[in-house]
């Protein structure tokens, strides 16, 4: 029977597979095991609630080093008024955690004692008083720690679903425990497959993917209270990945099978399981992640199943159908609950558009501006994993929006703590490389910076909404010359702003390494042979290259590929070395970057503008001292065709 490709909504694909877990027995904690209680015992889920065998403390402790005694002997005792008491017949000297003798029910701190005996010094290692001296009454039980005061016998110390923290150690430890009785970790084979697929450290070349989802995967199931097996890499051979699939389900609790990028592998997949056992869900309606595989395979010589997730292959997919099927399969199989991550509510920074009968997973980075909560979307390819790096949390969009406009309030799960965001500095305009470096020093200083990239004016629009904290531009005007200035006024005419020099740098094409075809000015971009990659509109790198296409007479339309966007000067520099297109418009460094020849035409200014508004606090002060600082001044100098003589300079103080 074939199967085909059919679109289920996530409630639905859920219910499909718990039915199934449940046909099979599945739908519970796979299994006990004892253990003993030391500190391998972190992380590990309580499969049964801890009573305590033990009270703690298990006698009744003194709580100082000082002197037991019965506290109605003190009673009367004033500084005026002094009660003399006998050592070894009413008092007895105890040190801190000593067992009170049976007739004590109070003890006064050491530093509260008088010797008759004209001793300095009082303790258990020198000659005792013979009588002391006490001016200030005890009340009964003063400075002990009567049995049972952390935990009494019988009481749950832990239930049942606990994954165990440090401190849960030591109460079950102080409770009288010697050995725990926890889940048995789940065993999922991790299977990656795919001709085109290489190992980590293999030789690359050109079509070779460096195999890492299989590895994310793993560390997934390892992080969620799993126990990862990682295969070789399958190739592309239905008979070998049948007999893989096959030895995994006689020895595991799930399969992981991650299929490869090339034509056809999603059916492989598919195919493999209906061979074995039985597609349950081919196609999942969330995004990224559709083509999610749902199925259990049968065992081979025992009766039972053993559930199957066929996962993309794109690597933001195959991460996100960890977090949204097998984290859940987890906290199942261990009794533990699933993970909740903070939600909160933000706003977004521009609109976002999604298809009306998906669950639309959005990466998004975010930050605390003023008295809002931001939360911008970062790049949407599934097989964009640095994108997960970045994010700050998951928007979901669900089924049935087809999109929300700039503003729009939107729930975002949490990645990161609330202390996290804010602590962030949340910047929004024009890219540059020397943000990276300013990303790693102020990480040094207790501060986040988080970016997106969408040009110098699109940054300007950011801070007139109020949307981040500063913003990078080097928007030139054409009439004047000067930089940024015009802008600003233009766009930000209400909004207070100190317009601060950041570096200068060098714009000019980037071409593959040796010049093939022999480009040396903007005017070679009319040749029928050159291809060009632009930067987006409101770039000022495309305002850049606007003004002097028009002083050389040239249109866009002259331009072979002047449609052709990216979004950031590497990105740019990526399309060239990969032969996407024979040269772009952007910085030396990105040239640098990526072993590219640089024809250097124009010098520019990029400054950072930065609201009044957001002068005075704390969050951006790391900042001024970084650009006094001489390291950091002489690392961006390093980078090729920057120069740093105006940093820190005010250009602008519009107040």
């Amino acid at each position: 029977m074939s199967v085909y490709l059919t679109d289920i909504p996530l409630a639905e694909a859920q219910s499909y597979l718990l039915a199934a877990l449940k046909a099979a027995e599945l739908d519970r904690i796979l299994g006990i095991e004892t253990i003993p209680l030391d500190e391998q015992a972190l992380g590990r889920v309580l499969a049964e609630p801890a009573w305590a065998r033990l009270s703690s403390p298990h006698y009744h402790a003194s709580a100082m080093d000082g002197f037991a005694l019965r506290a109605e002997d003190t009673r009367g005792a004033q500084p005026s008024a002094p009660v003399t008491l006998a050592v070894n017949e009413q008092t007895v000297y105890v040190d801190t955690g000593d067992p009170l003798p049976d007739w004590a029910n109070a003890v006064i701190p050491i530093e509260l004692v008088e010797s008759l005996d004209n001793l300095t010094q009082i303790s258990a290692d020198v000659r005792q008083p013979h009588n002391i001296r006490i001016r200030a009454a005890v009340t009964p039980w003063s400075h002990v720690r009567p049995m049972g005061e952390d935990i009494v016998a019988t009481q749950l110390v832990l239930p049942a679903g606990q994954v165990l923290r440090p401190v849960d150690l030591g109460a079950l430890a102080a409770g009288g425990f010697t050995e725990l009785r926890v889940s048995r970790r789940p065993h999922v084979a991790v299977i990656p497959t795919g001709t085109e697929l290489i190992p980590i450290g293999a030789p690359i070349k050109s079509g070779a993917i460096i195999e890492y989802n299989a590895m994310v995967l793993a560390a997934q199931v390892n992080a969620w209270g799993g126990e990862a097996h990682r295969s070789s890499i399958v190739p592309d051979d239905f008979s070998l990945i049948c007999q893989q699939v096959q030895r995994a389900a006689d020895t595991s609790d799930l399969i992981l099978l991650n299929a490869g990028s090339s034509a056809g592998s999603e059916d492989y997949s598919a195919r493999v399981i209906e061979q074995l056992g039985s597609v349950l869900v081919h196609g999942v309606a969330v995004r990224p992640g559709h083509p999610v595989i749902l199925g259990m395979v049968n065992h081979t010589h025992r009766s039972g199943q053993t559930p199957i997730i066929g996962i993309p292959g794109y690597p933001v997919s195959a991460a996100l159908t960890g977090e949204i099927f097998v984290e859940p399969l987890l906290a199942l199989w261990t009794g533990r609950q699933p993970l909740q991550p903070q939600v909160v509510e933000a706003q977004l920074t521009r609109k976002l558009t999604s298809p009306a009968g998906d669950d639309d997973f959005v990466r998004v980075v975010a930050g605390r501006v003023g008295d809002r909560l931001l939360a911008a979307p970062l790049t949407r390819g599934a097989g964009v994993i640095t994108s997960l790096v970045r994010a700050d949390g998951i928007a979901i969009l669900p089924r049935g929006v087809q999109g929300l406009d700039a503003g729009s309030p939107v729930q975002v799960r949490l990645y990161r703590s609330s202390a996290e965001l804010d602590r962030t500095i949340f910047t929004i305009g024009s890219h540059d490389l020397t943000l990276d470096l300013l990303a790693q020093y102020l990480s040094e200083r207790g501060r986040r910076l988080v970016s997106a990239n969408v040009g110098s004016q699109g940054g300007l629009v950011a801070l007139r909404r109020g949307e981040a904290h500063l913003a990078g531009s080097h928007l030139l005007d054409p009439a004047t010359g000067q930089y940024n200035l015009t802008a600003i006024r233009e766009y930000l005419p209400e909004t207070p702003v100190r317009v601060i020099a950041w570096v200068d740098r060098t714009q000019g094409l980037l071409v593959r390494r040796g010049n093939p075809l022999h480009i040396t000015t903007l005017s070679d971009l009319t040749r029928p042979d050159v291809r060009f990659v632009n930067r987006q509109r409101g770039a000022g790198t495309r305002i850049l290259l606007d003004y002097h296409l028009t002083q050389l007479g040239v249109t866009s339309d002259q331009v072979h590929g002047y449609e052709q966007e990216e979004y950031t000067h590497l990105a740019v520099a990526a399309a060239v070395a990969s032969g996407r297109a024979d040269c772009g418009l952007g910085i030396a460094a990105a040239a640098q970057a990526l072993d590219l020849d640089f024809i250097p035409l124009y010098q520019e200014q990029y400054d950072l503008v930065i609201p009044i508004a957001h002068l005075a606090g704390p969050l951006l002060s790391p900042l001024w001292d970084l650009m006094a600082d001489s390291r950091f001044r002489q690392t961006v100098a390093a980078l090729a065709g920057y120069q740093t003589e105006r940093m820190g300079a005010i250009v602008l103080d519009q107040s």
